[in-house]
């Protein structure tokens, strides 16, 4: 029991009904059409990724976490994880205090929740905790003043298991079956990366970078051609809403196992996976939410670089670094990494560390931008930039799952093959 261990000393619990369970458990109940949002964090909830929490929070955990980064029992956690729903359908469906309703995506019951608590929350006051502001220019403000204007608090039980689509299928790990494959591998250290671009060679090595840090003084085992090395890195892929402009999930996720397959990594230190997860764009709360997480998947180190789920200007370049420096000792079990830029240097003619390198005038930074217009044109990078693997199967994944773009566009947002579906219930 104690290699599931997560967030807050508890317990990573799975709570899923099996299918005779469900449809027994469902029969009769009031029906609640969810979002992708909700859904998603019904499955977050049900596989333990979001560890202690078992479902939805109540009024109290919303105002602690909103003035005190933390739970109501002291636990950190720094983002409201909340169902929003009308009043007026909780009217029309007579929904109470006590109930248990089936939440439906897509037409096909995924999970129930039980009804403890219903209220309301000034949405204005939870973005200005949470996120800093309430500027409607900020994704994240845009996505709490969408909600609806009342909250359910209560325990999630899936009663569906969700079904993902290939290519995301053989990247999906609960949190129980990565702490699993992380000792069938035999890795005691494992840093994680939080990613939602295509790997550019300063993000490979960032990744190295970590490594170096986290392995440490990790002692050699083995002789010659046949050390172990008991450190990975976990690519862990944030998959959520995407806006027009931004890199197909395909891609992102397809281009970071490109260097992977093109023994950029060796096979026993890297591995790539994915999160069903709705930005918050958040900064440095948001960065402790990721530390949170991949605690709860098992990693013992989380790399953090410069502006690290940022948006804007809203957040100073570090930020995501020092708030770490702001939690009581030992309320995370995991060790941030805290890294500034990867940049080419002519001089060196290498790509170096800006903690390094003194060539500051000389330097080139990895520009997002420029590398974006790059594969626009189509483009082949020079291999400083990015690797040509990588580079070929981002084009790839514009033919086969963009329709023609590595990046989303009108066209692939309305006719994507979705991550998963939830299949009606057998």
């Amino acid at each position: 029991m104690m290699d599931f261990i997560g967030h807050g000393g508890k317990e990573i619990k799975e709570r899923i009904l099996s299918p005779g369970e469900a449809k027994k458990k469902i029969k009769n109940l009031v029906s609640v059409e969810i979002s992708g949002r909700i859904a998603r964090e019904c499955i977050d909830l049900g596989y333990g990724f979001f560890t202690p929490l078992e479902g939805f929070m109540g009024k109290a955990d919303v105002d602690s976490v909103c003035k005190k980064m933390s739970l109501t029992d002291g636990t950190i956690w720094p983002i409201p994880i909340v169902f929003d729903i009308s009043s007026q359908e909780i009217k029309e469906k007579g929904i109470k205090v006590g109930d248990t309703i089936v939440l439906t995506h897509t037409g096909n019951p995924l999970a129930i929740l039980e009804v403890e608590e219903i209220f309301s929350y000034d949405k204005d006051e939870m973005a200005q905790a949470v996120l800093g502001t309430t500027d409607t220019k900020h994704p994240g403000v845009r996505m709490i003043g969408r909600m609806q204007d009342t909250f359910i608090g209560g325990k999630v039980t899936l009663v569906n298991k969700p079904q993902f689509n290939p290519p995301f299928d053989r990247f999906f790990y609960t949190p129980r079956q990565l702490r699993k494959e992380f000792k069938k591998r035999g890795w005691v250290r494992i840093v994680a990366h939080q990613t939602r671009n295509v790997p550019h060679t300063g993000h490979e090595w960032l990744m190295k970078g970590a490594w170096f840090c986290a392995h440490g003084d990790a002692p050699v085992i083995g002789n010659k051609d046949e050390i172990k090395l008991g450190t990975g890195v976990l690519v862990n892929c944030i998959i959520g809403p995407k806006r027009t402009g931004d890199y197909i999930d395909e891609a992102i996720l397809l281009a970071h196992q490109a260097l992977h397959d093109g023994r950029y990594f060796r096979d026993d230190v890297h591995m790539v996976s994915i999160t069903c997860w709705d930005m918050r764009y958040a900064g440095p709360k948001e960065a402790i939410f990721h530390a949170i997480l991949r605690t709860n998947l098992g990693c013992t180190h989380h790399m953090f670089g410069r502006d690290h789920a940022g948006v804007g200007d809203y957040y100073g370049t570090y930020d995501a670094h020092r708030i770490f420096d702001q939690l009581p000792p030992g309320s995370l079990k995991i060790k941030p990494v805290r890294v500034l830029e990867w940049w080419y240097c002519p001089v060196c003619a290498e790509v170096t560390y800006s903690g390094l390198c003194g060539h500051t005038k000389e330097r080139q930074k990895f520009s997002g931008t420029l590398i974006r217009s790059i594969i626009k044109d189509g483009v082949k990078p020079t291999r400083v930039i990015m690797r040509p693997e990588v580079f070929d199967v981002v084009m790839e994944c514009a033919e086969k799952y963009g329709f023609g773009s590595p990046f989303c566009t009108e066209e692939y947002l309305l006719k994507r093959n979705p991550v998963f579906v939830v299949p009606p219930l057998g």
